[in-house]
Formats: structure tokens, sequence, C-alpha cells
């Protein structure tokens, strides 16, 4: 097993500049999301900048409409400024938000920033920046069977998501696809605000689509990279029978929601995402009455609330009622989850029980799980040399990453070759670069830390394994005189014929949150690794494979890109049912509703840095399970005015707050909550030796049975060596008579006398009665400080 290494400095510049989500255009999967924060090229600075500028509308100040209101804007623009902006040179005004956020995005220099900032109304300028975007069994896996709970009744009585508007912030949609067909739905709510820019995108289930990108006026809301129909079919795309990848993973793909409608807003292209825009297509959506908000990109993990526009703007979001949910981003690492705000669902990266096999038997007969979409029929069982380049060298060698450069002269003619991922070299390049060579096969092993096994279309018969199994495979190779191995390809695998399942995916963030310390992060973990959705092109493994006929293509691709739309998923199906419940209502039946145990019955596994059980940093909650979450039995509910509140309390100045909230704020006139004291369904509390007793409440409503009674359990893990923390809950009962009916109860943590130790506990709090089981996490920090 491998140990955990510090990360060094180049490993942390990694997480600043990879993607978020863990595919590109083609096939492969992989990729965390980065956030070039002052959006400059080496060199000099360019004269003109885009800001996102937040200003105060004057308390006194009536604007008929978004025209009046654009005018006022325009005032804060220098004369220069407004006169280019005018017509007579480049256009400087970029957009003007009206709902989430009260500013504009415009082309600026740093003087005129700095002139605005002396004008009655501003707030704050952001310097924009650019972003990288972060299924036929899936719903399934969370709990979701036709006649069946939110599923059943065939739509009737507000199930399946009927009546609800998801939001895509993304980079468009693939108009056409049968996953997007409108048979059977209905038309649009009579709410719905919203339009369609060109109308021939749309039908009843894509019931808008608008474009938003700096710079090309005559960009379209089509989908030129793909993640955006993949997420949007994830969410809410219609049943589509027959759905595959090469023949894999066949059966009948359909979103989590899949009467919901889709309002599309195109603010990526191929990989790349401007913040302006960005924030610009969540002020259309919440102007256009969407009720959920489903984003898959992120920012960087050490922002500020009040420097993060993506959490700006889901506040104001969340102000007007709609529900947003976010991908905690692919960086892998603890203290790297990010859109990680109280009012954010942040959604973390789970495997499925699914496995496309490719299994990897060694001369010895030893045999390790692997998976590959590729799997041609007729490959050879017999076992053939097996070579891995660099074998004599140092673990850390390039030669193992297979780069072109390192197999001149390796004689690789009708062998396996071994190569390890990385290297900037995607998996295909490496198979062409083998194949190339004259190899008969490839073995593509995980870098260190990762048994997450992402299943690829490769461009030869190859399997994927994790790092270590991969490792075992190489120190095979360095003790054997005559290396063999063969590849075994089995097909699509469902359920106990799969490796136990969930599992934390290698990739997805990890907390405790920076931003929201008092309670955990991410949220919930749900579906993210070898997702299966719809596509715009097909998929290829080599030129002559053949595509699926009719246009209904579908690619697997994973990452929290795609965990993300399967909560959205689920929100978009608990509004339909409970169309009066908050979103904060919503995100608690979700989290406390959620599962930490595998279908084999032992705990949730870490995929990455731990490779063992998973701590509450790595799952939040648990694993969604949307079988359950329609009926929570209590929900622990907040409004704007509690985050408000609580910003005060993490110690935020009045001028941050007011940027962050969009009005004048004076802490000093409101009663704070400190950190721990949040409304929220989880709770994290540090105790150190000034503070050895933390004392916090929490307040639950009953949206259950009008008559039921809950009885206070607390489970606390403590490993070996430590000892117990006092923890204490009053009352020990909680007994309801009336629908929404609120209760109160109290926590108390005490750290151990004389402890010296620094340790994390974990558990959970749990409100039992005879129909319902409530459950938030705990984690304690204890801090002998």
């Amino acid at each position: 097993m491998a140990h955990h290494k510090p990360i060094n400095s180049l490993r942390f510049f990694a997480l600043f500049i990879s993607f978020l989500f863990l595919c590109s255009s083609k096939p492969t999967q992989g990729g965390n999301h980065g956030n070039d924060q002052d959006g400059r090229h080496a060199g000099a600075a360019p004269r003109l900048q885009t800001y996102i500028v937040r200003v105060q509308q004057p308390e006194t100040a009536t604007f008929a409409g978004p025209e009046e209101r654009e005018r006022w804007y325009r005032s804060f623009l220098s004369v220069e400024a407004a006169a280019e902006d005018a017509g007579m040179g480049e256009r400087r005004l970029v957009h003007s938000y009206h709902e989430v956020f009260t500013g504009f995005a415009a082309r600026l220099t740093e003087e005129e920033v700095t002139a605005m900032k002396k004008k009655e109304g501003f707030l704050h300028a952001y310097r924009d920046s650019v972003l990288h975007p972060a299924t036929t069994h899936s719903p399934e896996f969370i709990g979701l069977q036709l006649g069946s709970g939110l599923w059943g009744g065939g739509g009737a009585d507000g199930l399946l998501g009927e009546g609800v508007i998801v939001g895509m912030i993304d980079s468009g949609i693939t108009p056409g696809h049968p996953s997007f067909k409108d048979e059977g739905m209905p038309p649009p709510p009579s709410r719905w605000k919203g339009s369609c820019q060109p109308p021939e995108f749309c039908n009843k289930k894509i019931i808008g689509s608008k474009t938003f990108i700096t710079g090309n006026e005559t960009a379209t809301p089509a989908d030129d990279d793909g993640h955006g129909t993949h997420t949007a079919s994830t969410v809410a795309g219609s049943f589509v029978k027959g759905a595959n990848i090469l023949g894999n993973a066949n059966g009948t793909a359909s979103g989590v929601a899949p009467r919901a409608h889709l309002a599309i807003y195109k603010v990526c292209t191929t990989s790349k995402c401007q913040l302006s825009d960005t924030l610009a297509g969540i002020d259309a959506a919440v102007a256009d009455g969407v009720d959920i908000i489903s984003i898959s990109l992120a920012g960087n993990p050490l922002l500020l609330i009040h420097n993060d526009v993506i959490t700006v703007g889901a506040f104001g979001a969340t102000k007007r009622g709609v529900f947003v949910s976010c991908a905690a981003g692919n960086f892998g690492d603890p203290n790297t989850v990010v859109n990680d705000a109280p009012w954010e669902l942040t959604v973390g990266a789970s495997t499925m029980d699914r496995s496309i096999v490719a299994n990897v038997k060694l001369g010895d007969g030893s045999i390790f799980h692997g998976e590959s979409l590729f799997q041609p029929a007729g490959f050879t069982h017999k076992v053939l040399p097996l070579v891995c380049p660099g074998t004599n060298l140092s673990n850390d060698s390039p030669a193992f990453t297979c780069q072109p450069k390192f197999l001149a002269g390796v004689d690789l003619k009708g062998k396996i070759v071994l190569c390890e991922s990385g290297g900037g070299i995607s998996p295909q390049d490496k198979g062409a670069a083998v194949l190339k060579a004259g190899a008969a096969g490839m073995i593509l092993m995980n870098e260190e830390f990762s048994d997450t096994i992402l299943a690829v279309a490769h461009v030869l018969p190859a399997t994927h394994v994790n790092y270590t199994d991969g490792y075992k495979i190489r120190e095979y190779v360095r003790a054997s005189n005559h290396p063999t191995a063969s590849i075994l390809f089995e097909g699509t695998m469902l359920g106990f014929s799969s490796p136990p399942a969930p599992a934390v995916a290698s990739f997805s963030s990890r907390g405790p949150s920076g931003l929201s310390p008092g309670i955990v992060k991410p949220d919930i973990i749900g579906p993210g690794v070898n997702i299966l959705a719809a596509w715009p092109s097909p998929v290829r493994s080599v030129p002559s494979a053949s595509p699926h006929s009719g246009g209904a293509y579908f690619n697997i691709i994973s990452g929290t890109s795609m965990s993300t739309p399967h909560l959205s998923g689920v929100a978009a199906l608990l509004k339909s049912a409970h169309p009066d419940w908050s979103p904060a209502a919503i995100r608690s039946a979700i989290l406390t509703t959620a599962y930490i145990r595998r279908n084999d019955g032992t705990f949730i596994r870490d995929d990455g840095l731990r490779f063992g059980q998973a701590s509450v940093f790595d799952i939040g909650a648990g694993h969604v399970n949307a079988s359950s979450a329609a009926d929570p039995g209590l929900v622990y509910d907040l409004g704007t005015s509690d985050y408000v509140a609580y910003i005060c309390g993490l110690g935020y100045t009045d001028e941050q707050v007011t940027a962050m909230v969009g009005e004048r704020v004076s802490c000093s006139a409101i009663t704070r909550i400190s950190r721990e004291q949040l409304n929220y369904p989880s709770i994290s509390v540090q105790l150190t030796e000034k503070s050895p007793t933390v004392a916090l409440s929490r307040t639950v409503t009953n949206v259950g049975e009008a008559t039921e009674t809950y009885k206070v359990e607390v489970d606390l893990r403590v490993a070996p060596g430590e000892r117990n923390l006092t923890l204490s809950v009053i009352p020990q009962t909680l007994s309801f008579s009336a629908v929404k009916e609120k209760q109160r109860f109290t926590v108390t943590f005490s750290k151990p006398v004389g402890d010296t130790m620094f340790s994390i506990q974990e558990g959970s709090l749990q409100l039992v009665s005879a129909k319902h089981v409530v459950r938030i996490p705990i984690a304690i920090t204890l801090n002998p400080l």
C-alpha cells in the first residue's frame, strides 16, 4: 500500500490549472477546474480587462425596467469608456445583471476601476477569470424505480419532476437528441418567462436556450464540447431505449427527473468559461423563472466568500427561492472543496455498481480487476509477453508514462505494455504510441493515491487498473524472468458482480471547508464515475468502429461535473413533490436520508489518499438515497437572514458582507450566528485548550406525520488510542403534534481532561422515530492549542 506523501509545490500548482471535469471532447475522463485569478497572460497585462462590478441601488431610486437600470450602470463608466461604448470604440459594457447581482461586467483599465470606487453606490470590483468545466443505470443506483416513490404514477401528482424547470449553466445542448424529445411532456409552466434563441432549439422538454459567450456574437446554444449535453441529459433526459457505448452499458437511459423541463444557458465554449458570462447565465436563469440551477463549474479553493463570484451569484439565486447545486471540484486532496457556501449544495463524486470489465491475468495466475469501453471481439485469451518501459528505473521515472521518446529501442511487438497514467498524455495517445510500436495490448495503471478506475474507449485492446493493482503488476514484471499476461474482456457487470459500491472517487475534492468551517463540506456524494449520458457525436475506439445509429449518441465520462446533475435531478424531484419547500428544506431532505454503507454492508471506502474508510470530509452526509428523500420526517430549515448573520459571525467586515449580499449590512446591528450555530444538517466543531466545551443548538421542522416522537441516538467513531470526548444532547426526546411544528435541541461537546493530542473524531447524530431516521454527520477537531 502506498504511503501518503506531502503535497509538493508542483502538485499544489496543478490544482489551479487542471480541469474541473474529467473529460474533454474526446471520450476520456479526467481533469479539474482551473481558475486564472487575474486573467493575465505572461508578459505585460492588457490595458483593458473585464471586471465584474457590484453596485448598490440607491434606496430612493426606482427603475422602470432593465433598460433604465442599465443606463444607471453606464453612469459608473468614465467619460472615455462611455463614449467608446456608445459606438466610438470598443464595446465596454459586456453584461448587465439584474436578478442575483446588482451590477455589470465591463472592459476597464485599472485606473478606471480606481476612479469608479469613489462613486456613490460602488461596492466591489472582481477581475474576470477563465473557468474550465469540472445514464442507463445511475438512476436505479440512487434508488429510483419506475412506478415507485418519486418515479411512481407515471408522472402524475408531481412525480418524475413534472412542472419543475432546471437551468443548466454549461456548454449548451444538442437539440434533436432523443434524450431531449418532448413526447408526453406538458407545456411550460405559466410562470415561465424565458425564451429560445434561436426558436428551433426548443420544444416542450427544452423550453429555453440562451447564449452568453463574450466576443462571439454568432454563437448559438449548440454544444461544441459535449459536457452540457451530458449533464443536461443526466438531470432531465427523456427515456431512450437501447442506449449504450460501443455495445456496453446497454439499457434504457433517462435523466433523474425525466419529466422536468430544461432551460439552457450556454456560458462555455470548449473547456473555457468566462466568469462574467457564467454570472450572466445565472442571472438570466433566475429572471426566466427556473426552480433549480445546476452548475458543474467551480472556482479557486482559496477564495474568500465575498470574492467568489459563483458563490455570490448562488446567494442571489437562493434569495429568490432557487435551489443551487454545484460541483465540489476534482482536486482530490483534503481542503480543496469548492462551492462550499452553506446556501450551495456541494456535490462530491462516487463510483457505482457497474463495471465494463477487462481483467488482467498474470502468468503467475493472479487476476486484477480492470475496465475498458473497447471490448474487442475475438481478442486472444492466450498469455502474451508483458513489458514495462523503464522497469529498472525508479518508481517516479517518466518512462513509466509511455511517452513516445521512452519507447524508442524497446521491443514491444506482439507484447502487452504496462503504462502509468499522467505525463500530460491521454490514454488514447498512450495507446496510439504503443500500438505504433507494434504492441498487442496495453495495461494502463493509475497514478499514486488513485484507486478509481475510469473506463476509456481505447485505440487498441487495453484495460485500466487502479494504482494498488498496477503497482503489484509492475513488481511482478521486475521479479519475473519471463513476465506474461492476458486481458480478459468480460463486458458489463452489475450489482455484486462489480466491485463493492459506492466508493469516493479519488479525484473528488475533499474537505474540510475553509470557507464554511462550522459545517461539513462536501454535503453529499453521488454517481460521478463512468456515467453514461447523451453526447453530440459518435464515440469510436478505432476508425473502423461503427457508431450507434440514428443520432442517439452516448458517452461515458467522469467527474464531479457528472455527480452534480444527479443531485440537481433529485432536487427537481423533491421540488415537484413538495413545491412549498425552501431550498434549505430540499437540501436537508437530501442530506438527512443519505446512507454511509456500501452494497456489501461495509462503510463507504475512500479510493483516494486513505484507501480505507471514507471520512465525513470525503462524503459529507453520505451517498444520496433518492428513494427516502421525499419523506425525511424532519428538516433543518434556513432563510436568507440566517446566512447573513452567519457570514457576520465568521468575522467578515461590514464592507465585505455588503459586497457579498448586495445591500448595506451592519453586523453590529444584527444578532450574529457563530460558525457552529448555523441551523445546518451537519456539525463541525473545534475544541481547544481555551474553549474545551462548545454548546450549540439545532431546530428541526416536522414535515412527516402530524403526531410523531423522535429519540436521540449518537454514534461516535473513536480510533484506537484516542480518548472519548463527552457529548450530550438535551432533550433526548422530541414529540411533535402538528405538521410544520418546530422543536429545538442542544448538543454539548467537551474535550477530554488532560488531552494533549491533535485528533479528529467523527460520527453522527440521529433522530429516530418508528417511521423515520433523520441523520446528520458530526466532525469534532480536538486541538491541544
